[in-house]
């Protein structure tokens, strides 16, 4: 099948298809990459990939767009938090059961506000599968596979409130109630690392900061959270030669020192994984 016929039988549907996607040259280059002919196998793959991009994960260019955006990551973390409380058996009674219940009602917290303050403009909630499709079948059965998701699931969402600071530059209010929520995410993303950290296992070099590309303990499966965290140059100085105490700054001091934002595209990317619809 030809490339230009496919995208010919898309645009009788919807003659703006191709002014959705962004940017154009990005289309040019992934049809290049697929060659002149889609094979059957690769054509649900392409089609699937076109239609991401035109209707789906999309970065947010204004306030609306913004707040949705973190209202989506919101309602996962409500949705996650609502479900592992009430599976049965999965979480320690006392203080652990507590704090997973403090942390579901701060998020369902965010999901209500960020409704209000959007009203009609809000995204509706997706349907989840938080096994990521198979990948974690035992995270409502196994209480260490629930925290590790929970620190990725934490670790980005503060992440991603600080990408997206400079478009609500303008708009003071909304700022400000978006910094407010990320400080509290970075709170809940701390005290779930040290409630792994007291796991011990696996868990037990967890610090309540992040060092480094990768050191969540689950495997590469989450390096996308992580992606950038290793970054050791803080406006244009390496950190790493700057004089200590004790000498130069380590790598991981320097790491664990700035916490990186995380590009929309990235955070969605990550989102997807658990979004069935």
């Amino acid at each position: 099948m030809n490339l230009l016929n496919v995208f010919d039988e898309i645009n009788n549907v919807d003659p703006e298809f191709t002014d959705r996607i962004n940017p154009r040259r990005e289309v040019i280059r992934n049809m290049a990459s697929f060659g002149k002919k889609v094979t059957l196998a690769s054509l649900p793959f392409f089609i699937n990939n076109l239609f991401t991009k035109a209707y789906g994960a999309t970065a947010p260019t204004d306030v609306n767009g913004v707040l949705n955006y973190a209202l989506t990551l919101e309602y996962l973390e409500a949705e996650y938090y609502t479900m592992g409380v009430a599976a049965p058996n999965l979480i320690p009674a006392g203080r652990p059961l507590g704090a997973i219940t403090t942390i579901r009602d701060h998020e369902n917290a965010h999901v209500k506000f960020l409704k209000q303050v959007l009203g009609d403009k809000a995204v509706s909630k997706p349907t989840f599968d938080f096994t990521a499709g198979g990948t974690f079948a035992n995270v409502f059965s196994d209480y260490d596979t629930f925290l590790a998701l929970a620190q990725a699931f934490e670790d980005t969402g503060v992440r991603a409130y600080k990408g997206q600071a400079g478009i609500l530059v303008g708009n003071r209010v909304v700022l400000t109630a978006a910094l407010q929520i990320h400080s509290v995410e970075a709170r809940h993303a701390s005290h779930i690392r040290q409630m792994r950290r007291a796991r011990g296992g696996a868990a037990a070099n967890q610090k309540p900061w992040i060092t480094g590309a990768n050191d969540s303990g689950i495997g590469a499966v989450v390096d996308p959270v992580y992606m950038g965290e290793d970054n050791k140059v803080q406006g244009g100085v390496d950190i790493t030669t700057l004089k200590g105490a004790m000498g130069n700054i380590s790598l991981a001091t320097a790491t664990q020192s700035f916490d990186e934002p995380l590009a929309a595209e990235t955070v969605l990317n990550i989102a997807q994984l658990f979004i069935k619809n």
